[in-house]
C-alpha cells in the first residue's frame, strides 16, 4: 500500500495491511515464516507525517552458534516519522538536530508501507539469536553440529601461527 503525503491529514486515519513473506525481503537476516500484519494510525503535525502503530509477524532466523532454524515471534510497537524532501533545505551541508535523526526523507511524497514494515522489522531484529541457551554450536574443525553429535577432533591442537604464545608464562 502506498500513502500520499499530500493525502494524510491531522486527524489519525486507520491503517490495517498485511503482507506476504514475498512482500517483505529482510535482506538476509531472516526471512517472515508468517503474514506481516500492520495496525496503525497515520496523521501530519508540523509538516511532518507519524505513523505509529504494531507489527506483528513470525520470523525465522539463524543460530548464532550453530546455524539451525530459530522461529521467533515479532510484535512491536513503532513509530516512523517522514518529511517531505522538497520541503526540506536544499543547501549541501545542513546541521542536523538529534531530532531529526529519527525523520525519513520522502524524495516523491509517497511512503510504502512495505518499506516501513521491512524497515522495522530489521531494526527489530536481535544481533544474536540461539536455538537453546544452552547451544554448543558447530566444531572449529570439522564443522560438525556439537548438539547432534560429539566430534572426535582433538581439542588441544593448536593453530600453529599460536604455538608460540604456549610456550610464554
Amino acid at each position: 500500500m502506498i500513502i500520499e503525503l499530500a493525502s494524510v491529514g491531522v486527524l489519525p486515519k486507520a491503517l490495517k495491511e498485511s503482507f506476504t513473506p514475498d512482500d517483505v525481503e529482510l535482506d538476509g537476516e531472516g526471512e517472515l515464516v508468517s503474514v506481516a500484519t500492520l495496525d496503525a494510525d497515520v496523521f501530519s503535525k508540523d509538516e511532518k507525517v507519524y505513523i505509529r502503530g504494531r507489527i506483528g509477524t513470525i520470523i525465522r532466523l539463524e543460530c548464532t552458534r550453530c546455524l539451525e532454524n530459530v522461529t521467533t515471534p515479532a510484535d512491536l510497537d513503532f513509530e516512523a516519522i517522514f518529511v517531505d524532501a522538497s520541503k526540506e533545505d536544499s543547501e549541501s551541508e545542513v546541521e542536523v538536530k538529534d531530532a531529526a535523526l529519527d525523520e525519513s526523507l520522502v524524495l516523491d511524497g509517497r511512503i510504502d508501507l512495505r518499506e516501513v514494515v521491512r524497515e522495522q522489522l530489521l531494526l527489530s531484529l536481535p544481533e544474536q539469536v540461539y536455538c537453546s541457551d544452552d547451544c554448543k554450536g558447530l566444531c572449529p574443525k570439522c564443522g560438525t553440529n556439537r548438539n547432534l553429535l560429539d566430534c572426535k577432533c582433538d581439542e588441544g591442537d593448536i593453530d600453529p601461527r599460536w604455538a608460540a604464545l604456549k610456550n610464554l608464562r
